[in-house]
Parts: C-alpha cells; sequence; structure tokens
C-alpha cells in the first residue's frame, strides 16, 4: 500500500477509535451516574436533569485523554514518516 492509503486508512481507523471510545465512556459514566448519583436527587428536582449533559461533556473530555495516551503510545512504536505521508505540506518544501 502507498503512503496515501496508510495516511488515509490511520485517520479513518483513529476516528472510529475515538468515536468508539467517546460511546464507551459516557455508558459508562451514564451507568455511574444512574447507579450512584441519580438516587442521591429528589424526584421532582431539577438538578437531576444537568446529569445528561456533563455526562456527555465528560465523555468528550475522556475520550480525548485517552485518544492522546494511545496516540502517543503509536507515535513512540511507528516510525510516522516512513509510512505515512504528511497531511498538510510545508511551504518550504513547495519553494524547492
Amino acid at each position: 500500500m502507498s503512503k496515501k492509503t496508510n495516511t488515509l486508512l490511520f485517520i479513518l481507523g483513529a476516528t472510529v477509535f475515538n468515536i468508539l471510545i467517546t460511546i464507551v465512556c459516557f455508558v459508562i459514566l451514564f451507568i455511574v451516574y444512574a447507579k450512584f448519583m441519580l438516587p442521591l436527587f429528589p424526584e421532582d428536582s431539577a438538578a437531576a436533569g444537568w446529569g445528561f449533559p456533563v455526562i456527555f461533556i465528560a465523555a468528550i473530555a475522556l475520550s480525548f485523554v485517552i485518544y492522546r495516551v494511545v496516540l502517543k503510545q503509536i507515535v513512540k512504536k511507528v516510525d510516522m514518516e516512513k509510512h505515512f505521508d504528511p497531511l498538510f505540506n510545508s511551504r518550504r518544501n513547495l519553494k524547492r
């Protein structure tokens, strides 16, 4: 496979991985919230309704942290320049 194909597949795979990690984080946080936090609120409390948006934002933030850690490990183990094309060419290379 060419470097461009490797780059495209890596980007698609990383995007799918990030979406899956976000979904998993959301489900885990929602289960924890429903099991431990929701019973603490009264039934008619407006505070219970704030859990869903907070969980959503926390899942996105947590997935970003996990994604960065995993990506750093991949960069340490794989020679990126050998297998992948750069996404953007630098202007210095274009002037030559």
